[in-house]
C-alpha cells in the first residue's frame, strides 16, 4: 500500500473523532459572530446573515475581559515556574540516588493524582485564610503548584532515568561541579520532558475554576474562567453570543499550544516510556 493511500485511510478513520473535536469550536465561532437576534433564530443557521464582530469588543469593555486574561496568564505562568522549581530537583534526586522507601514514594505520588481539589477545598481555604492570602493571586499559584508538583515529579523522574549516567560522570571527571552538570548538561538533555510538564501544568492552571472561585473575591482579581461563569450566571438574560466570544478567546491559547507543539508533546511523552 502506498504512503498516500495509507494516509487517506488513516484520515478517513480519524474523521469522526476530528469532527467531534472541531464541532465545539465551530459552534463557538458561529455564535460569536452573530447578533443577538440571530442566536435563537429558527431554523438555526451555521452562518449569520451578517458577520458581527462587536461581541469581541463588548467583552473587552463590558466585563474587562483583558484584565481577566492577564490574571489567568500571571497565575498560570507563576504556577508553572514554581512547580518546575520544586519538581526538577525532586525528580533528579529520585532518578539518581538510592532512597529508602523510594517505591512507596512513587506510589504515593501516583495516588495523589486520584484526589480531586474539591475534596480538599475547605482545607485549602482555611490554610490560605490563615496566611492572609484570600483574594490574592499568590494563593492560586501556591494551590496549583501543590496539586501539580506530584504529577511533574512523576513525569520528570521517569524521563530523567533514561539519561545515561556516563554523561554526568564524564563531566565530573573534567572538574565540573554538580551545579554546572545539572545546568549545562542534564537540564538541556531533559528539556523535552520539562517542556511537556510545563505545558500540562500551565493548561491545568489556565482552565481551573473551583480554586479560583473559592479563593478570589474582587472583580479586578478574577480569572478568565470566573468571568465566563459570571457572564452566564450574573444576569437574568444570557447573551450567548458574548459568552461564546469570551469562551473562544479563552480556549484559543490552549488550542494553539497543542497545535503548534503537538510533535514536541508526543515526543516528550514517549521518550521516557522505554529505557
Amino acid at each position: 500500500m502506498s504512503r498516500l493511500k495509507k494516509s487517506i485511510l488513516i484520515w478517513a478513520a480519524l474523521s469522526p473523532l476530528l469532527f467531534l473535536v472541531l464541532l465545539p469550536y465551530v459552534v463557538m465561532l458561529s455564535t460569536a459572530v452573530k447578533g443577538s437576534g440571530e442566536v435563537f433564530s429558527f431554523p438555526p443557521r451555521w452562518l449569520p446573515q451578517e458577520l458581527d464582530f462587536s461581541n469581541f469588543v463588548v467583552i473587552w469593555t463590558k466585563i474587562d475581559f483583558a484584565r481577566a486574561l492577564l490574571n489567568s496568564l500571571y497565575v498560570s505562568v507563576g504556577a508553572t515556574l514554581v512547580t518546575l522549581l520544586l519538581a526538577i530537583p525532586a525528580a533528579y534526586v529520585m532518578a539518581r540516588y538510592i532512597l529508602p522507601g523510594k517505591g512507596l514514594l512513587r506510589l504515593f505520588l501516583l495516588l495523589t493524582q486520584m484526589v480531586s481539589p474539591v475534596v480538599l477545598i475547605i482545607g485549602i481555604f482555611r490554610m490560605m485564610s490563615a496566611q492572609g492570602l484570600i483574594n490574592d493571586h499568590l494563593s492560586l499559584v501556591l494551590a496549583y503548584s501543590g496539586f501539580g508538583v506530584a504529577f511533574a515529579v512523576w513525569m520528570l523522574q521517569s524521563y530523567f532515568e533514561t539519561i545515561p549516567r556516563e554523561i554526568e560522570e564524564a563531566a565530573y571527571i573534567d572538574g565540573a561541579s554538580w551545579f554546572v552538570v545539572l545546568r549545562r548538561i542534564f537540564l538541556p538533555l531533559a528539556m523535552p520532558a520539562i517542556g511537556v510538564t510545563a505545558i500540562f501544568t500551565f493548561i491545568a492552571a489556565w482552565t481551573d475554576f473551583i480554586l479560583a472561585f473559592t479563593l478570589l473575591r474582587s472583580p479586578e482579581k478574577l480569572t478568565a474562567t470566573m468571568k465566563l461563569f459570571y457572564l452566564v450566571s450574573g444576569t437574568y438574560r444570557v447573551e450567548w453570543n458574548e459568552v461564546m466570544a469570551a469562551t473562544l478567546v479563552t480556549t484559543i491559547p490552549v488550542a494553539l499550544i497543542f497545535v503548534l507543539l503537538q510533535k514536541q508533546i508526543v515526543n516528550g511523552l514517549s521518550l521516557g516510556a522505554v529505557k
